[in-house]
């Protein structure tokens, strides 16, 4: 017997739940739980900053996908390619393409360590150019224009009146709000 692997079925966007809840009904129907084991969309969490509040939301990995564990034969293909919303699969022409287990391991899927658990994502409203307030810290009441965002450290560099002058301050989103 064939090895199941998982699949990427492209389908509309904003249609993937609706395209796993399809699939899950077709697979019920058709009795195919030996060859179609799981559909998945794919979600992280994000946390938003918005007016200085933090709120962590679960958004989509892959907006448009859904990953589908099966056994690929003529069966499984077809209930898959043929639900609605679903566009096609991932691959060259009609072949579709398993994923590899490097690209398992970085969805957190599959054994092994998963990469997936550092920190959450984040997204604030903040852009360069704004007059934002420090809200904690030892630069509590300063406000200042942003000079720099870097999603990567999740902090903002703002010029401050510092003693009269302007100072560059570095500050964690959490620390700072819109003005």
């Amino acid at each position: 017997m064939e090895e199941a692997k998982w699949y990427v079925a492209h389908t509309y966007s904003g249609y993937e739940n609706k395209v796993k809840a399809n699939i899950e009904k077709a697979i019920e129907n058709r009795h195919l739980e030996e060859q179609i084991f799981e559909v998945r969309v794919p979600m992280e969490n994000v946390t938003e900053t918005k007016n200085g509040v933090q709120k962590t939301v679960q958004k989509k990995m892959f907006p448009g996908y859904v990953l589908v564990h099966m056994i690929m034969n003529e069966d499984t293909w077809y209930v898959v390619r043929n639900t609605r919303g679903v566009t096609g699969f991932v691959g060259p022409g009609s072949k579709p393409v398993p994923l590899t287990p490097d690209e398992l391991r970085a969805l957190g899927i599959g054994g092994g360590k998963t990469e997936t658990a550092a920190k959450p994502k984040v997204v604030v409203d903040i852009d360069k150019g704004d007059t934002i307030v420090v809200v904690s810290g030892p630069w509590t009441g300063h406000v200042g224009m942003v000079n720099a965002v870097n999603l990567q450290k999740q902090t903002v560099i703002i010029n401050a009146n510092v003693f009269g002058r302007d100072t560059p301050l570095e500050l964690d989103f959490t620390q700072v709000k819109k003005k």
